[in-house]
Formats: C-alpha cells, sequence, structure tokens
C-alpha cells in the first residue's frame, strides 16, 4: 500500500553521484524536507506517494561508501537504489541502454601478491552482489518504460545521440575511481573482465556497505558512452536529457511494481 506521510521513516534511499543524473526526481518531489549531514543534502520527501530519501553521493568509491553508512545508520533505509550513467564495455551494450547490475567488482583493486587481485581483503569473493528480488523488479520497471520510451523522448534527442531502440542488461558492473575515457584502459578493462557490461565509479564500493549491513541493494545505469575517448563529451551531454529522464520513468515505475 502506499505511504503518503512525507516525515513517515523512508524504507527506500534513491542515491546518485550527480544531480544531474536525478534532476527530473527532485523536481517531482513532494513536501520536500533537507537534512544536511557530512557535507550531503538528505531530501526525505513523498515521490509519487512513496516516502523516498534522495542523496547526490558525490563522485568516487569512498563518497559512495559514506553516503551509504549514513542512509543506513541515521535515516535507517532498508533499500538503496543507486541510478546515473556508465560507459559500455560491450559492443553489444549501446548509447541509451540500460544495465541493471548483477554483481560488481573494483578493478582497481590489487592487493597482489598478498591476496588475488580484485579481491578486497577480508571477503571470499571478488565480487559484491545485488538483491535479487529488488533487481528483478528494477529489471521489469526498465523493460516497461523502454518499450514505450517514445513517448517521453524526442525525435530531436533521438537524434542528437544517435540513439537505437534502447535494450535493457543485466550483468557485471565494474567500478573504480577512475572516468574511463582511455580506448586503452576500456580495452585492457574489457580484456580483464570479459563478461563486463559497462564501467563505473560508485556500485561496487555500495553493494560492499549493503552487504555488511544486510541491506538490500540494487543499480541501474543508463549507458551514455562508450568509455573511450569521446567519453567526456558525450557524458556531459547526455546527463540532463536523456539519463535522468530515464532515471525518473523507471524508479516511478520501480515504486509501482514495489506497491502491488
Amino acid at each position: 500500500m502506499s505511504a503518503t506521510d512525507p516525515h513517515q521513516a523512508p524504507r527506500l534511499a534513491i542515491v546518485a553521484a550527480l544531480q544531474e543524473e536525478v534532476s527530473h526526481i527532485l523536481e517531482h518531489m513532494q513536501s520536500k524536507r533537507c537534512e544536511l549531514v557530512a557535507g550531503r543534502s538528505f531530501w526525505t520527501a513523498t515521490y509519487h506517494e512513496h516516502p523516498v530519501v534522495v542523496v547526490l553521493s558525490g563522485i568516487g568509491k569512498v563518497a559512495a561508501a559514506i553516503t551509504a553508512t549514513t542512509l543506513i545508520e541515521r535515516f535507517g533505509v532498508k533499500e538503496i537504489l543507486f541510478t546515473g550513467v556508465a560507459g559500455s564495455l560491450d559492443t553489444g551494450v549501446l548509447v541509451g541502454d540500460v544495465v541493471i547490475g548483477s554483481h560488481f567488482i573494483q578493478h582497481d583493486m590489487d592487493a597482489s601478491p598478498l591476496f588475488a587481485r580484485y579481491l578486497v581483503p577480508g571477503y571470499d569473493e571478488m565480487s559484491f552482489k545485488s538483491n535479487v528480488q529488488l533487481s528483478k523488479r528494477l529489471k521489469l520497471a526498465s523493460s516497461k518504460v523502454l518499450e514505450n520510451l517514445e513517448r517521453y523522448v524526442s525525435e530531436e534527442i533521438v537524434s542528437k545521440f544517435k540513439l537505437t531502440r534502447p535494450r535493457m542488461h543485466s550483468g557485471l558492473v565494474l567500478s573504480g575511481d577512475q572516468f574511463v575515457s582511455n580506448d586503452a584502459l576500456r580495452e585492457s578493462l574489457k580484456e580483464s573482465h570479459p563478461l563486463a557490461l559497462v564501467v563505473e565509479m560508485e556500485g561496487a564500493a555500495l553493494a560492499q556497505v549493503c552487504q555488511d549491513y544486510g541491506i538490500d541493494f540494487c543499480l541501474m545505469r543508463t549507458v551514455s558512452d562508450g568509455a573511450g575517448e569521446h567519453a567526456a563529451k558525450d557524458f556531459t551531454a547526455f546527463l540532463h536529457e536523456v539519463a535522468s529522464r530515464y532515471s525518473a520513468l523507471i524508479v516511478r515505475a520501480y515504486l509501482d511494481i514495489n506497491d502491488r
């Protein structure tokens, strides 16, 4: 059942690294109340009649981990949904596609020879996983939105970014404290992690914190670029016009599914 009390303790947190990635969500929240913690603005509000807390984590793994810990300790959230953009590492994952992360690896973690490369010391596996049920809902929500995307994205935007019919993918996401805009690095990541779909900068850290606290976590990323030499240009232009629209629509559909 939908909750309408804007000050009810939110079960769900919606997190993004940059404001442009959730600008449409922020614009349509109701009864917003802001609390500043650890230099971040945490907006408790209702979004389509659901109590949520929305926060910008900032860029990178440490910023993401601080944000996730604050959400759990200070706000008592039980679910964290991360949204934003990512660079593609797979030729079948195109600009405008949506990736739902199933598991996450820190591609810049290397404590060898003491530990296997990519393994975070103290853990048994290299990858951290998203919650299966939440990810299933997120995949259903993404598919629903993408099937009807022409209702929300103009032909001008489709032409500007050369969007094909967007598709939803699910699989491995790489995270690291690097904006990948170098073709050589992109090829190296593909060679080291042939199953990886996209690369970004926060997901694995959030998944690690959520695993430690026993909190449910899921992640969606809109593909903004090919993580190559033109990534910075594509990334900047893509955020508000496409990715933020996707985020708002998919999160709304996710809440509708979660409410049944």
